[in-house]
Order: C-alpha cells, then structure tokens, then sequence
C-alpha cells in the first residue's frame, strides 16, 4: 500500500485527485467487506465505476455496528466518538496510525505552518477525561513537536490559561489555543483577553453543558472575550483520519486529499440540486484502510471553490461532538 500512500499525500490538483479515489475505491470495494456488501446491497458492480460522481458513500452509521476494515492487519489503535451514557459509540479501527500521523501533520502545517516556533495551548477537559480520542492524539503529537516550553494542556486552570496568554502576548509570540466551545465560553466569562494576533480555534460541541447557539453568536461572544477578529475552527470526526480548517465565518476548507460533497436531502443516492443544502459526504482518501467514502449525518453547502459550511444536522442524527453548530 506504499505506492497508493504516496499517491495520495502528494496530490497537487484534481486529476491526481480523481486517479486516487478511482484507485481507493477499487481496493476498498473488494477488501472492505462492510462496504462491499454495501455496494452489492445497492446492485452496483465496481468494476463499472469508472468516474468520482458514480462512486458510492457508506453510512457514517456503519462505523457504530460494524468494523469497517480494507485491512487484514490488526488495528494499532481504536479511535472512538463521545457520547453520552448509553449511547452506541462510532469506533474506528486504526491498522496504520502513520496515515493519520501524516495526514495530520501535512494538513496543520499546510494551513498554519510548522508547528514547531508555535506556542500551542489546548483547552479540551471533556476530550482528556475519556479515553479514545482522535483530537487528543493529533494534540499530544503537535504539542510534542512544538518546542515552546509553554505549550501544553489546561484543564480547568483558567487563571494558569490567563496568565499565560498574557505573557505570551507580551513576548510577541505566535500562539494558538484550541478549545472545545463550552471551555471556551467558561473561560471568556472569567477573564477578557485582549490579545489580536491570538489564533483561537475551537472544535466544535457544547457536551452538554450549554445551550446550543448559533455560530454567529457563539463567534461574536468569542471575538469579544479574547479581543479577535475571526474564530478558527476545526472540522473533524472519529470516522475520519483528516481535518478541515476555518479562519472564519465558518468557512472551511480541505487539504488537497480530502473533498467534501453534497447528496440531495429527500435521495440520498442523488447529488444535491445546484446551490441547495444537503447531507454531507466526504471523501477523505487517509481512510485507505477503512472507508475513505462516508455520506455523514451533517447538513451544509458547498461553494464553487469547494469551501464549505456546516448548517446543522439530521434531525434524527445522534448527538456527537464535533461541531455542532447551527448557523
């Protein structure tokens, strides 16, 4: 599989791009048996794929009842969604970590350069308190590869978190907090930072513990309290191995081995009419040894340079927790 790795983490424009799905899709359609037996199920024979629209997109739900493999290895590490208690985990079953390792590290540094002259402060309590998380290992790995002495993990030491940034901020030095939305808020409602070049990310996901908002509101209590002019954000999840990026407005954007689309919301084999929202489907070709081809339970658009913004989700969709914000 080292041929079809490379290819896909050196994709440079979209015909690279649709000889890599073709590619994956071929390997996935005959060694994933989940998927396999989805396709069949659908009367589609994959030798007759031949182009990107055609190809088929498994259920996100899949990843809760079933172990989505194209592998015959054993999985180096399990990576499970939140949830709260009762409720049917998605796991996704990890036979080669370097694919994410990889998909990660070229996608951070793509959009925010290297991480290494990076102060990096992460703000994720209810990511740190259970086990399984897919954002904590790609935040343990960049943290490790900064090297700023002041980079590191909060957890509910908001006055340590202050008083840091207020150094920082005084050193001129290039920071970025990542936060889940609730610890976030909890933290701006304490302390006011007044802090411009601060990059502020947050990831998505109340858990619980606070209303629901709209991103525009959530955005301008964000901007106020850390004295911005945009909010970051992270678009990722346990079924995938890559991550998409917003400098704001909540506009995201992929790296160039990832690709959103979008499936009509009333046919969910059909693409969606031009302009109109629809159910999400992403290709994210890191999941070479799962299902690199996933229709999700989120709703948004897409815009012709191929960013996109999430609007909600399913109604019948469970509770997760990255990003969920309507807007």
């Amino acid at each position: 599989m080292t041929d079809l790795t490379q290819q896909i983490f050196s994709i440079s424009n979209t015909l690279e791009f649709e000889q890599a799905c073709l590619a994956v899709f071929k390997h996935q359609a005959f060694n994933c048996p989940v998927y396999a037996a989805y396709i069949h199920h659908l009367g589609i024979q994959p030798e007759d794929i031949n182009t990107l629209t055609r190809i088929p997109y498994l259920p996100i739900s899949f990843f809760k009842t079933q172990p989505v493999l194209s592998s015959g290895d054993k999985p180096e590490i399990i990576f499970s969604s939140s949830g709260t208690t009762g409720m049917v985990q998605s796991q996704h079953l990890v036979t080669d970590v370097s694919l994410y390792e990889q998909s990660f590290n070229k996608a951070f540094e793509q959009f925010y350069g290297k991480i290494e002259n990076t102060c990096l402060l992460a703000l994720l309590p209810s990511y740190l308190e259970r086990e399984g998380s897919s954002l904590i290992y790609m935040v343990d790995a960049l943290l490790k590869q900064s090297k700023h002495p002041d980079s590191g993990y909060f957890l509910h030491n908001h006055k340590d978190l202050y008083n840091k940034l207020q150094k920082l901020k005084a050193a001129g030095q290039k920071t970025i907090l990542i936060g889940v939305t609730y610890a976030l808020l909890d933290f701006i409602e304490k302390y006011k930072v007044d802090f411009p070049e601060l990059i502020v990310m947050e990831t998505g996901g109340m858990k619980g513990k606070r209303r629901e908002m709209v991103r525009e509101e959530l955005h301008q209590l964000l901007t106020a309290g850390f004295g911005v002019s945009n909010i970051h954000s992270e678009y990722g999840m346990t079924e995938l191995l890559s991550q998409a990026y917003s400098y704001g407005n909540g506009v995201f954007n992929c790296p160039p081995w990832m690709k959103i689309g979008l499936r009509d919301t009333n046919d969910p084999l059909s693409p969606a009419p031009d302009n109109k929202t629809g159910g999400i489907n992403i290709i994210d070709l890191a999941n070479l040894n799962s299902c690199s081809f996933i229709a999700t339970q989120d709703l948004g658009r897409v815009f012709q340079d191929g960013s996109f913004e999430i609007l909600g989700r399913f109604d019948n969709a469970d509770i997760r927790g990255c990003n969920l914000l309507v807007g």
